[in-house]
């Protein structure tokens, strides 16, 4: 018997919302939502009229308090004020805004002090359980190559401060390369991939990324390559995105869905 858990869903974008619209229809057997939380409790009103048992607007001590799970979809400036207390509840916070665990390595020792659990769903990116696997052995190397549309990287604030105009651009350009750690600081919003992969692996300082500007893209892609004493693979992934957000890909909410069923599944595909 599956036992039925409560989840709260904090930022109803593109993530969130399509992950309450698949909830309440019923498709992620053992979840039932608590609540929703957005930056105004009319925001909510769209969303709960696509479902068929609208819910209350939860404060994040709110959510913490009352629902077993809680999906963390926020802006990343948001992201410690939502964390802090849900891991202090000893509640599960599913973490979107996975960027935001390198800077805040305490909220993960407050989780172990709680009981409570972070989870990181493999969103945008492919192959982890893969990476996971030859971490059991020795990873010699792990390299993330991120390449976007001129137009995803335009209004960077990094561009300002290196100098760099991709105006008329006709060929791809190496932005940055550096550790995670390194780009994180310069591309704060953007590499919520990379610091998943490397919490999987190698660990953000000794993970490699490099940022390119792509002229030939429409869509944001992410090609990684790693070596280890057990196996080596390159893997290539190439999003489409939201209609609701262009710098969301309709992979990311189906991953958090993926991660839910997984729960109660019977049958469990991969580690």
């Amino acid at each position: 018997m599956i036992t039925t858990q409560t989840i709260g869903i904090a930022g109803i974008g593109a993530i969130g919302a399509r992950v309450a619209r698949a909830i309440d229809s019923g498709s992620v057997p053992g979840f039932e939502l608590c609540g929703l939380s957005a930056s105004h409790p009319d925001r909510l009103a769209p969303l709960n009229a696509d479902l068929t048992r609208p819910q209350p607007f939860l404060t994040f001590d709110e959510m913490a308090d009352r629902c077993d799970w809680v999906l963390e979809a926020l802006p990343p400036s948001l992201f410690a004020d939502l964390a802090e207390p849900v891991l202090k509840a000893g509640k599960t916070l599913v973490v979107m805004s996975c960027s935001q665990l390198l800077q805040r390595g305490d909220l993960i020792d407050l989780a172990k002090k709680t009981g409570a659990r972070i989870v990181v769903p493999s969103g945008a990116m492919l192959g982890l359980d893969a990476l996971k696997a030859v971490a059991v052995g020795r990873i010699d190397s792990v390299v993330i190559e991120t390449r976007k549309p001129v137009a995803g990287l335009q209004n960077a604030p990094y561009l300002a401060k290196a100098g760099l105009d991709l105006t008329g651009l006709t060929e791809p350009m190496q932005i940055i390369e550096g550790s995670v750690s390194e780009v994180a600081k310069a591309f704060p919003a953007n590499v919520n991939v990379a610091a998943a992969l490397s919490l999987a692996g190698l660990g953000p300082d000794r993970t490699r990324m490099q940022v390119w500007a792509d002229p030939t893209l429409t869509r944001n892609m992410h090609r990684v390559h790693i070596t280890s004493d057990s196996s080596d693979f390159t893997m290539t992934i190439q999003n489409r995105p939201t209609e609701e957000n262009p710098g969301t890909g309709r992979i990311t909410p189906q991953s958090v869905v993926a991660l839910l069923r997984n729960r109660s599944a019977t049958l469990q595909i991969g580690s």
